[in-house]
């Protein structure tokens, strides 16, 4: 089973992921995984943390001669900003710690503040924001940099683009051809595949900074060249489907996922909706007429691309603060202002990708198996054949 864990805070020392289950003899690039990690960093509307960090992974155990080992992998993340919170978040407690503390006790609506210091009965937000914050992603898109490097080996390929900001909408598809550009480009700003829409979404951000607001949007991940028969129908946590929503919507301020047309297909009738099924004689393969179902039937999927939207809220962190409380003296206040973002859209898709890339993996190495990358290239160039032979 391919499984990770990710650990660390927000002004932490560094942050720590884990992976385990890649085969041994995977390649392995760390320029490839800090590239992933740089993507994430870009985008029109970051904040002040982006121009602090300059995000580098060290692997440190499971990766040897620049491929797998089989044993687990261990990739260790630095905060830069670190130096500039060893008082106020210290490991161990020293005499006047409790002074340097930089406490929250205004939560913020949206946020994980009071939800968090009612469950774990703390009485400022300060531990709570700390791990909450988006930052952990960081360790996310490094782990899912491994897996489309996994991925890669079978010819598939995972990149997003950004479909909305606010009322901005692109209102065509986009072409693969389109996403592979954008992901090759040296400067981002809003990720979108037509310059026009970037520039209404551009306007979009603009209105967001002058009010002190922030805005949110949608972000559409597609995985390119997957193979049928991934995931299953025999029980409800094996569908892949529901994996992927969940994986996606695990992302901080994602409060919806779309997968294929869900929303326009709920707003249809049945005929308008499926996609027909048709044969090539000459290839000797099924087609399709539209991917309307977004590459995936029944919880498995079906050759087509897998195409996985998530709707993610404008962010909690504003400079023009909402009505909160205060966890102390319980008196109306504003809420607290973290240093923030105001759009971080294209950085969702990244971590969309990286989320996405991470199920696959898992999925394909469950129906593929294998404790070598020969071996499972053996499984599925079998099972390809099967596929052909049908």
């Amino acid at each position: 089973m391919l499984r990770f864990e990710t650990a660390g805070e927000s002004h932490g020392e560094c942050l720590v992921a884990t992976l385990t289950g890649l085969p041994a003899g995977v390649p392995v690039s760390v320029e490839k995984i800090d590239r992933e990690l740089w993507r994430r960093q870009q985008g029109y509307g970051r904040g002040g943390r982006m121009k602090i960090e300059t995000d580098r992974v060290r692997i440190v155990a499971g990766v040897r001669h620049s491929h797998t080992i089989g044993s687990p992998i261990a990739l260790i993340l630095e905060n830069k900003d670190w130096k500039n919170w060893t008082e106020a978040l210290p490991v161990e407690s020293q005499p006047g710690s409790e002074d340097k503390k930089r406490p929250v006790t205004r939560p913020r609506p949206g946020h994980a503040d009071l939800a968090g210091v009612l469950k774990y009965d703390f009485r400022d937000a300060r531990y709570v924001l700390e791990r909450a914050s988006a930052r952990e992603t960081t360790a996310r898109v490094a782990v899912g940099a491994l897996a489309k490097q996994f991925l890669e080996q079978f010819g598939i390929s995972v990149l997003s683009h950004v479909v909305a900001v606010g009322p901005a909408r692109l209102e065509r598809p986009a072409a693969w051809e389109e996403l592979v550009a954008l992901s090759r480009k040296d400067e981002v700003l809003l990720n979108c595949v037509d310059p026009e829409t970037e520039a209404r979404m551009k306007e979009v951000v603009d209105r967001a900074l002058r009010t002190g607001d922030t805005v949110g949007g949608i972000f559409e991940v597609v995985a390119h060249n997957v193979p049928p028969g991934l995931g299953s129908h025999i029980a409800w946590d094996t569908r892949l489907d529901g994996r992927l929503a969940q994986a996606v919507v695990s992302i901080q301020a994602v409060k919806g996922v779309e997968i294929g047309e869900a929303a326009a297909g709920a707003a249809s009738f049945g005929s308008k909706v499926q996609d027909t099924i048709h044969y090539d004689k000459k290839e000797r393969r099924f087609t399709r007429g539209a991917n309307r179902a977004g590459g995936l039937e029944g919880g498995i999927t079906n050759g087509q691309d897998v195409v996985v939207r998530g709707m993610l809220k404008p962010i909690s962190t504003l400079r023009r603060p909402l009505e909160s409380v205060d966890l102390v003296t319980r008196e109306p206040s504003e809420a607290a202002y973290e240093r923030s973002d105001v759009c971080v859209v294209p950085a969702a898709g990244v971590i969309g990708e990286a989320m996405v890339a991470i199920v696959l993996a898992q999925a394909f190495l469950e129906k593929f198996g294998g404790d070598s990358l020969g071996e499972t290239k053996r499984n599925f160039e079998g099972y390809l054949e099967q596929v052909r032979r049908y």
